[in-house]
C-alpha cells in the first residue's frame, strides 16, 4: 500500500538570486549553490548541501529595466525580462538567475520550473509590472495575448537549447490578490482569464513541439482551491479548472499537468486547524478528480502566532525550522502533496523568508540587512539556517519517484508538540523515515526492523549529522528532526 508519489522539493530564485548570481564573488555564489543543491558529502560523511530536486526560476516582467520608473522602490524586487527594447527575445538577460540555473544543473537538480508573476511590461494594460488600483483582472492587453504566449514559448525553447529545460511553466501566481501596489511584480486574474491564457498557451506549446507542462493556479491560499470564498470569480479553483462540467475545464489539454497548486499561507495556526484545513483540502480535490495531484508550491512564515511570532525577525535557529517542519509534514501526510516548495531560497532582509540568509557582517552573527544596505548588492556574509537543513531532512533523501507509505506513531502524538513521522519508499525498496520531534525531551524510536539505519540529525547543534544506529531502537533528540535510511532488505511497514 502507498499514498502519493513524490515529484520533488524545491525553492525559488526570487528575487535575490538575480543580484547575487550576477554580482557576488564566485566563491560565495558557489557556496550558496552547494548549500541549496549539492548531494555530495564532505570527507567526514556530512552532507555539503540539502540536494533540492526542483528549482523555480522567476520570469521577470521588466521592472528592472524600468528602474525607478517602474514604481517599485526596492531594487531587489525588480526583475529583468527576456525582451530587449525593440521587443525581441534576448537570452542574455537575467544573468544572475541563469547562473543559478546552471549551478543547479551541474549539481544534479532534476526539475526546473519557470514562473511568471506578471506579463512583460510592454504587454500590460498600464505599462507596469503590477496592476492598477481597482483593476481585478489580468494585467494583459487583450491584443497581446498571442505575443505573450509566443514570448513564453521563446523562453522555453531557449532554455531547452541551453541544456536546462523547464519541465514546468506556471503562468499565474496568486491571482486572488489584487497586486495593485508597487511592492513587487504581480497581477490578479479571474478564473475565466486563467482559462483563456492556459488554452492559448497549451495551443502555442503544441505548435512549437514543446512538452513543458503547465502548472496552475498557484492559489494564494488552500481555501481558494477547496471551494467558494469571496465569490469574485477567483476561487473554487480545483473544481473550476479540473471538473469536466466546469466552463473553465482545462484537464483535457495536452500540456496541462494533472496538478492543482496552492500556497500554504493563512492556514497553519493553530496546529489543530492546520490539520483540519489540509484534510478538507484533500477531500475537496479528491471529490473533483480522484487522480488530480496536489503541489504545495510556495510557503514562508507570514501568519502571526504565539509560537514564533510572525514573519518579522530573522531566525536561523530551530524554532522556525520546527514550525516549518510541522507544515511540511502535514502538507505531505494530510494534504498528500506530491511536491513541497519553499518561497525564496536566499534572503537579505530581517525576515523569516529564506533558507540562506545574507547580511553585511558588521555585527558578528547578525550584521545589517535590508534594501538600504547597498553593499549587499555586491558582497556580504552567507548564513546557513536550521530551516535550510530541516528542509534537507526531506529534500535530500525523499527523491522524485519515491512514494509515501504508511507510517504510524504509537501512541498517537499531539500535532502541536509531539512526534511526527512519515515514510517513503523508492523503486528498489529502500525506505526513508522522517521523524520530527517537537517536544523538549528526547524520544526513543523503534522502527520495528532488526536492521541498522543510517540517520541524519538536524538540531540546535547539528546539521544533517550522520550516524549509524539500530532501527529497532535509537534516540531522536529533543527539538530535532531525524531522517533514517533503511536498506531494501528491511521491507515491511514502518511504525515508531
Amino acid at each position: 500500500m502507498f499514498h502519493q508519489g513524490i515529484d520533488g522539493f524545491g525553492a525559488s530564485d526570487a528575487w535575490q538570486c538575480a543580484i547575487v548570481g550576477e554580482h557576488w564573488p564566485l566563491e560565495k555564489r558557489e557556496r550558496i549553490a552547494d548549500l541549496l543543491f549539492s548531494q555530495a558529502v564532505d570527507p567526514c560523511g556530512r552532507p555539503v548541501g540539502i540536494g533540492l530536486s526542483l528549482w523555480r526560476s522567476n520570469l521577470g516582467a521588466g521592472t528592472a529595466e524600468q528602474g525607478d520608473a517602474s514604481g517599485i522602490g526596492n531594487p531587489w524586487r525588480r526583475a529583468e525580462c527576456f525582451l530587449d527594447p525593440d521587443g525581441r527575445f534576448d537570452g542574455t538577460r537575467q544573468a544572475g538567475q541563469r547562473w543559478f540555473l546552471e549551478a543547479a544543473g551541474r549539481r544534479g537538480v532534476e526539475t526546473f520550473l519557470a514562473f511568471a508573476n506578471s506579463p512583460p511590461v510592454p504587454f500590460t494594460r498600464n505599462d507596469k509590472g503590477y496592476a492598477s488600483p481597482g483593476d481585478r483582472g489580468l494585467n494583459l492587453r487583450p491584443d497581446r495575448l498571442a505575443d505573450y504566449t509566443a514570448y513564453l514559448a521563446d523562453v522555453l525553447e531557449h532554455f531547452r537549447g541551453q541544456g536546462t529545460p523547464f519541465a514546468y511553466l506556471s503562468p499565474v501566481n496568486e491571482p486572488q490578490w489584487n497586486w495593485d501596489q508597487p511592492g513587487q511584480e504581480g497581477t490578479p486574474a479571474l478564473n475565466a482569464e486563467v482559462h483563456a491564457l492556459v488554452v492559448a498557451l497549451s495551443r502555442r506549446l503544441q505548435q512549437r513541439g514543446l512538452d513543458t507542462r503547465l502548472v496552475i493556479a498557484e492559489a494564494g491560499s488552500i481555501g481558494h482551491v477547496m471551494g467558494p470564498m469571496a465569490g469574485d470569480g477567483r476561487d473554487d479553483q480545483a473544481r473550476a479548472f479540473f471538473s469536466p462540467s466546469s466552463p473553465h475545464y482545462v484537464g483535457d489539454l495536452p500540456n496541462v499537468a494533472p496538478i492543482i497548486a496552492a500556497h500554504s499561507y493563512h492556514s497553519v495556526w493553530p496546529p489543530e486547524a492546520q490539520v483540519e484545513h489540509r484534510r478538507r483540502l484533500h477531500d475537496a480535490i479528491r471529490a473533483v478528480a480522484p487522480g488530480l495531484g496536489y503541489w504545495m508550491s510556495e510557503y514562508c512564515i507570514l501568519e502571526q502566532n504565539p509560537e514564533i511570532g510572525g514573519g518579522n525577525g530573522r531566525d536561523l535557529g530551530m524554532d522556525t525550522a520546527l514550525f516549518v517542519a510541522r507544515v511540511i509534514h502535514h502538507d505531505l501526510v494530510i494534504a498528500q502533496a506530491r511536491s513541497w516548495q519553499w518561497w525564496t531560497a536566499v534572503s537579505q532582509v530581517d525576515y523569516k523568508d529564506g533558507l540562506v540568509h545574507l547580511d553585511d557582517g558588521s555585527a558578528g552573527d547578525t550584521g545589517a540587512m535590508g534594501p538600504e544596505v547597498l553593499s549587499l548588492m555586491r558582497d556580504g556574509e552567507v548564513r546557513e539556517s536550521k530551516l535550510l537543513w530541516v528542509l534537507g531532512n526531506y529534500a535530500r533523501f525523499v527523491r522524485p519517484g519515491m512514494v509515501r507509505i504508511p507510517c504510524e506513531v504509537a501512541p498517537v502524538q499531539s500535532c502541536a508538540d509531539g512526534l511526527l513521522a512519515s515514510a517513503y519508499r523508492d523503486a528498489g525498496g529502500a525506505i526513508v523515515v522522517v521523524l520530527v520531534n517537537q517536544a523538549r525531551r528526547e524520544v526513543l524510536c523503534d522502527l520495528g526492523m532488526p536492521v541498522m539505519a543510517d540517520t541524519y540529525t538536524t538540531s540546535a547543534t547539528a546539521s544533517l549529522e550522520p550516524n549509524r544506529q539500530p532501527a529497532s531502537g535509537f534516540t531522536v533528540p529533543a527539538r530535532a528532526v531525524v531522517t533514517a535510511l533503511l536498506a531494501p532488505a528491511a521491507g515491511g511497514r514502518s511504525s515508531c
